[in-house]
């Protein structure tokens, strides 16, 4: 079974899986900067599933910001008939795009916490 979580940001929800590219409202982060997502509502991980009351306590989403950039404008025509009111206007929506890094729980080390510390070591001998 796959390794899953549901995360909520920009007020909207999304299910990502570690690997995953994910387009979400833009978030105040630097392309290229790792981002910790705290608002996961939702964990499956092999057989065990965790349901969050409202959140799953001590769980985060680690994920790279990949792009910064805005959608497809879109087109807003308002129309009242017989009065010849007519207004267009468009809109295009900031997104930001995130490459999913993996889904720790409480309790569990992180393999990215192992690996910096390990690089610390080498670097600090």
């Amino acid at each position: 079974m796959q390794n899953y979580a549901i995360i909520q940001t920009g007020g909207k929800q999304y299910r990502v899986s570690p690997g995953d590219v994910v387009d979400v409202d833009k978030l105040t982060a630097e392309v290229g900067s790792t981002v910790e997502l705290n608002d996961v509502l939702f964990v499956s991980n092999d057989d065990k599933v965790t349901i969050g009351t409202p959140k799953v306590e001590g769980a985060k989403v680690i994920a790279t910001v990949e792009w910064e950039g805005r959608g497809e404008k879109i087109t807003v025509f308002r129309y009242k008939s017989k009065v010849r009111q007519r207004r267009k206007t468009g809109h295009r929506q900031p997104y930001t795009r995130l490459t999913i890094k993996e889904i720790v729980l409480k309790g569990e080390r992180s393999s990215r916490g192992r690996r910096a510390k390990a690089e610390v070591k080498e670097n600090g001998s």
